[in-house]
């Protein structure tokens, strides 16, 4: 029981996530999980975690499984409620405790459900870090003593906490009185803590995806789907508009003319006015996603860009290298290492609003000259991604389109780290050929 099957990868690109119901999202798994990340704090010399979830329904059972897990384990227990990612990373960092758990699938339908982890500094865990995990889950369970037991409890303040965090990483004169500002939160984590902290500024704000019951966060709303609030921002006449996903730490903005501003334009427009403003450390990191027109945009400006594997940890891990404080994936995770240790789409949000009233126009005209290439994202379901993209044939076929074209087309192939598919990636000048060619390479790795 709680053990995992053979050669199963435990970790994908950020945390653990799966089916609920199958592994390692199983009842048993969950338990284990919770003893084992226990079992790691207590033996070095920690004592004290905090947990936080979105708003899935699945997230009773997780939570109530973890949480014994570490209970069993020694260890005591913050539980949070619904929270969102980058607030558990922010509490964990503040209040000492040893990790940070995010019960979470980010921005996954609620069928899935996953755990994000945050050392003690609120980031990422390390390679090493979720190896030493993983190869802890096939230990057997055991208990310590009654009295060497576990204690849960609900830290108080934890909201006002982290509302004051994030309005602390913006001007203390930011007036957004007379903007109006569409949110939406994805029915997710943030269904309650944006609205009101753009409130507070004096935006006037018209909020939907504010309405979870356990089954509909990122249903036809939030980052991923980005339909509704367009409509939203068109119908209000609204300044800018904002979608968060399911745990609040990716978001992507939208126009007053309803286009959308992914997270290569919010990088660009930052940059840009950090620049100015002379708080920009360095470059910029984006991902191997991230739009050619970004790179090219921003080297106009004088402003390095730097390429890190898909991931906001590996944006994370390559901004501390080079000692820059600014970088982000395309999907919207934006860092802001001045201010934040991960991705957090509320502060990301106030930056962008930031910058705008800084600059007393809008972003979106901030972003006006980055030039964006066409790009075409595919997925192709599969039950192991990575044995589909390591096939020899796979790999041939993609260096065949790649070098069918000069240095202005981009091909990409990789798993997914967070869903069971294939991501296939197309860019180049000619969106008529991009789409041909992702079309084709998607056909042919479905026959594979």
């Amino acid at each position: 029981m709680g053990d995992l099957p053979v050669d199963f990868q435990l970790f994908g690109t950020d945390g653990i996530r799966g089916r609920v119901g199958e592994p390692p999202i199983t009842p048993d798994l969950c338990l284990k999980l919770g003893w084992v990340i226990g079992r790691e704090v207590k033996r070095r010399n920690g004592q004290y975690v905090l947990v936080g979830k979105d708003t899935r329904i699945s997230g009773y059972l997780l939570e109530s499984l973890f949480e014994a897990g570490l209970i069993a384990a020694g260890v005591d227990v913050g539980l949070l409620g619904p929270f969102p990612t980058p607030a558990v990373a922010i509490l964990t960092r503040n209040s000492n405790a040893d990790l940070g758990v995010v019960i979470s699938a980010s921005h996954n339908s609620y069928e899935d459900n996953g755990f994000k982890f945050f050392d003690q500094n609120g980031r990422k865990l390390s390679n090493s870090h979720e190896m030493q995990i993983a190869e802890s889950m096939n230990l057997p369970i055991t208990t310590v003593a009654a009295e060497e037991l576990g204690r849960a409890k609900r830290p108080a303040n934890t909201r006002e906490q982290y509302i004051d965090f994030c309005k602390s990483t913006v001007s203390s004169d930011l007036d957004l009185t007379n903007i109006k500002i569409v949110l939406d939160c994805a029915n997710g984590a943030c269904y309650s803590l944006a609205p009101t902290i753009f409130r507070e500024f004096g935006a006037e704000v018209y909020s939907i995806g504010t309405r979870p019951n356990g089954f509909n966060i990122n249903d036809q709303c939030g980052s991923t789907a980005l339909k509704a609030i367009q409509a939203e921002v068109l119908k209000r006449k609204a300044d800018i508009g904002f979608a968060f996903d399911g745990d609040g730490d990716r978001v992507i903005a939208i126009a007053p003319d309803g286009k959308v501003l992914d997270g290569d334009h919010i990088l660009f427009g930052l940059a840009r006015v950090q620049q100015q403003n002379g708080t920009l450390r360095g470059g910029v990191v984006g991902t191997d996603m991230s739009n050619l027109g970004l790179e090219r945009s921003l080297h106009a400006l004088g402003i390095p860009f730097s390429r890190a594997a898909v991931g906001d940890r590996h944006v994370s891990m390559k901004l501390t290298e080079h000692g820059w404080n600014l970088g982000g994936e395309t999907s919207g995770h934006i860092l802001c290492h001045r201010s934040t240790t991960t991705g957090d789409g509320i502060v990301s949000a106030l930056q962008v609003v930031q910058a705008a009233w800084e600059c007393q126009q809008p972003f979106s005209e901030l972003v006006l000259e980055m030039e964006q290439f066409p790009q075409v994202l595919l997925n192709v379901p599969a039950n192991n991604p990575e044995i589909i993209v390591a096939n020899p044939k796979v790999a041939k076929r993609v260096k065949e389109v790649d070098r069918a074209h000069d240095e202005c087309y981009r091909v990409l192939v990789r798993p997914s780290g967070t869903e069971p598919v294939v991501r296939i990636m197309v860019e180049g000048p000619d969106a008529n050929l991009v789409a041909r060619e992702a079309e084709a390479l998607a056909s042919f790795i479905q026959s594979v």
